[in-house]
């Protein structure tokens, strides 16, 4: 899967404090470059499929590491072949340029 430019300079950036929630218009720009993302409620998401349990739970340790580096966490439902990971910032009522930053380093991630 090649990553586009738009989506490698968002996961080049780094979550700040106090982001405000993304206006429509920006949600939607941003989704654009997020293969596989929806827009669920005040959150986005998407589901990563693999094809064990161990890799599955490295792609969990990964994600997790990156969530630490960044102070913005996820909710992870985990299976055995795949994680589904929810972005959305409670503080701000819906989602920031943080979500859709960590999106994109997910993105690469699994890329």
């Amino acid at each position: 899967m090649n990553l586009s430019t738009s989506t490698l300079a968002l996961a080049a950036m780094h979550c700040r404090l106090g982001a405000p929630r993304l206006g429509h218009d920006e949600l939607v720009a941003h989704m654009a470059h997020l293969s596989g993302w929806q827009v669920a409620g005040a959150a986005i998401a998407r589901t990563f499929a693999f094809d064990n349990y161990p890799a599955t739970i490295a792609f969990v340790n990964a994600v997790a590491f990156i969530a630490q580096r960044e102070d913005h966490h996820p909710e992870l439902r985990v299976g055995y072949a795949e994680c589904t990971v929810t972005y959305g910032t409670h503080s701000a009522g819906g989602i920031t340029l943080n979500d859709v930053i960590c999106a994109a380093k997910v993105e690469r991630l699994f890329a």
